[in-house]
């Protein structure tokens, strides 16, 4: 079993010490916390998204990617998020990358340990990424995505979605929430 470090960290400490350790765990403020086990419906819902996401990426021949969780965002110095399900456009990582530096796409699966970050202190960091056009929350046990989208001066628009088709442009994705919810 790992021990966390009693020490703030940077971002750069972080990753360098968290490549070597057993477990999940994100950097908020300087501060390590360990990643809860999940419920079979939150990895189900995970996977579920992310295989809609690289459907729709595939569907209309984008050049971006998604990846699953595992993959970092640093929000500033001394905060890293480790989102469910995130994509990026551009060029293909390199293999040995741990850090998504410009996600468009990121998303949270709601659990009962995490739904009140997910919804305040992540939803301020993620947009805090320049990069960041779309902060999608799922909600596995009330079949609904509250969708965070950076609209023009960097206003953040939310709609409560549970029924239609989610647009997500850019990258110019759309998500069927009758297909995503159907599986749950």
């Amino acid at each position: 079993m790992s021990v966390q470090p009693k020490a703030r960290m940077t971002v750069d400490e972080f990753l360098a010490w968290a490549e070597h350790q057993p477990g999940r765990y994100e950097l908020v403020n300087g501060e390590v916390y360990a990643m809860s086990p999940q419920r079979a419906r939150h990895a189900r819902t995970k996977y579920v998204i992310q295989a809609a996401l690289e459907r729709a990426i595939r569907e209309r021949g984008l050049p971006c990617r998604m990846l699953p969780d595992g993959m970092t965002v640093r929000v500033d110095r001394s905060t890293a998020y480790e989102p469910d399900a995130l994509v990026y456009c551009g060029n293909p990582l390199d293999g040995e990358a741990i850090e998504v530096s410009e996600p468009v796409i990121v998303v949270e699966v709601l659990s009962p340990s995490t739904g009140n970050v997910d919804t305040g202190e992540k939803l301020a960091g993620y947009f805090r990424v320049a990069s960041v056009v779309h902060y999608l929350v799922v909600d596995p046990k009330n079949h609904m995505v509250i969708h965070h989208r950076r609209g023009a001066e960097d206003l953040i628009e939310t709609r409560i979605v549970s029924i239609g088709t989610l647009d997500l442009s850019p990258p110019g994705l759309s998500l069927s929430l009758d297909e995503i919810f159907a599986d749950l």
